[in-house]
């Protein structure tokens, strides 16, 4: 049950960066506006997008876990800091916890690293 619950686990937390992945190249030009109106450069946007679509497949698949979920994790801390610090805004004091709350999760996964159901393993041996 273990592997199987890491699996899911691994799978439930990286869904959300996947899908905010495809959602930036599907509205590229929007999100570039956003990330522009919080004093971001646009030219941000691509290694964004590059990381929540190749890091959760990373960690999803167990391949080269802990570097994914490190980096994920300090995306996370990032993204809560830079965009979600309006505390007086209840929405963005949960998205500010929220992205905490992930960080910490992948830092379990930074530093146990993925079970028995992953491409991770299989090399091991």
């Amino acid at each position: 049950m273990t592997n199987i619950a890491d699996l899911v686990g691994r799978i439930l937390i990286s869904a959300l960066f996947l899908l905010n992945g495809i959602f930036k190249i599907n509205n590229y030009d929007g999100t570039i506006g956003w990330m522009e109106s919080f004093g971001m450069p646009g030219i941000l946007l691509i290694p964004a997008i590059i990381l929540e679509i190749v890091g959760p497949v990373l960690v999803i698949i167990g391949y080269k876990t802990k570097l994914a979920a490190g980096l994920l994790s300090l995306f996370c801390i990032a993204t809560a800091v830079i965009f979600h610090n309006d505390f007086a805004d209840q929405i963005q004091f949960t998205s500010f916890l929220k992205n905490i709350a992930l960080a910490g999760g992948f830092l379990i996964l930074f530093v146990n690293g993925a079970k028995d159901f992953s491409v991770d393993k299989k090399f091991k041996k």
